[in-house]
């Protein structure tokens, strides 16, 4: 598979040939740095896990090599960190069975704007025609990070240059550097990734770069999906053990006319309306 940037890398972790590790893939997570999958798209992660005839395949569009750190990663190079950070996303495409694992190599600053994420999007737009993938995961429209913002555009970009016919059916935004708990009830989509628990914890240490460079994420992700469990419904028993919660942003791809833009403040308007409703309630 050629990719446009020299610092790509593509990696089949069972070393089937490329070609048919891209079209075995039924779902596939397109995220903005090593570690976003593994946080963010768990749920596609795990229902492909140990299952023959399911494949989960993984695209991170940037290096990464910007992220926090301290201790013994201080004084890592950025080339230094580049490599880690490659190499842990491998790990853990190898750990979750991934039928690929696909890094473009972009910097976050490439990939922040459409004036400069015309290759990354170029690519993404290959890989959705090599995979054929029936769900799609990546980030929300609502997260507060850049460049989590500019792969999602970026992925409705490429998605929506296909034909109907070879489009994903579902396209799913999911939390990030945001919650999505806000969101209207009948908005979420809620995803059980109960269960694995210590299969889990080890995939989450894989990240050690961020962990150990002073990046408590494998414990901040844990608490957001049970959080997401017990919070869901104040009136019920808990239903699940994990969730977490996703965006549809399924009409997207089945829509071209529809603005992202408005469709994402669309969920924020009617938030706003229900914050309003709720308090004046109390004056009735």
């Amino acid at each position: 598979m050629k990719l446009n940037h020299p610092d790509a890398h593509f990696f089949v972790p069972d070393h089937e040939s490329v070609p048919k590790a891209l079209q075995r893939c039924n779902y596939l997570g397109i995220g903005a740095h090593p570690d976003d999958l593994e946080f963010m798209s768990l749920h596609g992660i795990l229902a492909a896990l140990d299952r023959g005839d399911q494949w989960f395949g993984g695209v991170t569009c940037t290096d990464g090599i910007g992220s926090a750190r301290q201790g013994a990663y201080a004084d890592v190079s950025a080339s230094q960190m580049r490599e880690i950070r490659r190499n842990e996303q491998d790990e853990a495409a190898g750990m979750g069975q991934y039928s690929f694992m696909a890094q473009l190599g972009y910097s976050s600053e490439q990939a922040k704007t459409r004036k400069l994420a015309g290759e990354m999007i170029d690519d993404i737009e290959a890989l959705l025609i090599a995979s054929r993938p029936e769900i799609l995961y990546t980030h929300n429209l609502t997260d507060k990070h850049p460049t989590h913002i500019g792969v999602v555009m970026s992925v409705i970009e490429a998605v929506r240059r296909l034909p109907s016919a070879q489009r994903p059916a579902k396209m799913i935004g999911c939390e990030g550097w945001r919650n999505l708990d806000w969101l209207s009830d009948d908005e979420k989509l809620v995803l059980d990734v109960s269960g694995r628990e210590a299969w889990v914890e080890k995939l989450n240490a894989v990240f050690a770069s961020q962990i150990e460079g002073g990046k408590r994420y494998d414990l901040a992700v844990e608490g957001r999906r049970r959080a997401n469990a017990t919070f869901f419904n104040a009136h019920t028993v808990d239903l699940l053990e994990k969730a977490t919660y996703a965006m549809d942003l399924t009409p997207l791809l089945k829509d071209d006319a529809l603005d992202p833009l408005a469709y994402a403040l669309g969920s924020v308007d009617r938030f706003r309306q229900d914050v309003e409703s709720k308090l004046g309630h109390f004056y009735l």
